[in-house]
């Protein structure tokens, strides 16, 4: 390679670098926004954003540590699930027992 093409390709990975880095804190902004609003359309739009994000960063780990290819990976399919959780004609995510279930009332 000449020099050149090794600067060049030097500042493609700071690029790309960069690049996910940003992807990142934007994925974390958004995950903010997700817990902060109960609108299930927003949330299961929200989610699907996310998921796509983590997936995107699955296919551009190199720019964080060794193993965080994995971490993103399992992140993309857990907010994958969480939009399907949401999506439209969904059921209701169950929230757990009731008063009522505890007490024996119904």
């Amino acid at each position: 390679m000449t020099p050149r093409s090794d600067a060049q390709g030097g500042a493609d990975a700071k690029a790309l670098a960069d690049a996910c880095r940003a992807l990142w804190l934007a994925t974390l902004s958004l995950m903010t926004a997700f817990m902060q609003t109960r609108a299930p359309a927003h949330r299961y739009l929200l989610a699907r954003r996310i998921a796509g994000n983590f997936g995107t960063l699955h296919r551009e780990h190199a720019a964080f540590a060794p193993d965080s290819g994995e971490a993103f990976s399992r992140l993309a399919a857990r907010w994958q699930r969480t939009a399907d959780e949401h999506a439209p004609g969904a059921p209701a995510p169950r929230r757990g027992l009731s008063l009522a279930s505890l007490l024996k009332l119904h």
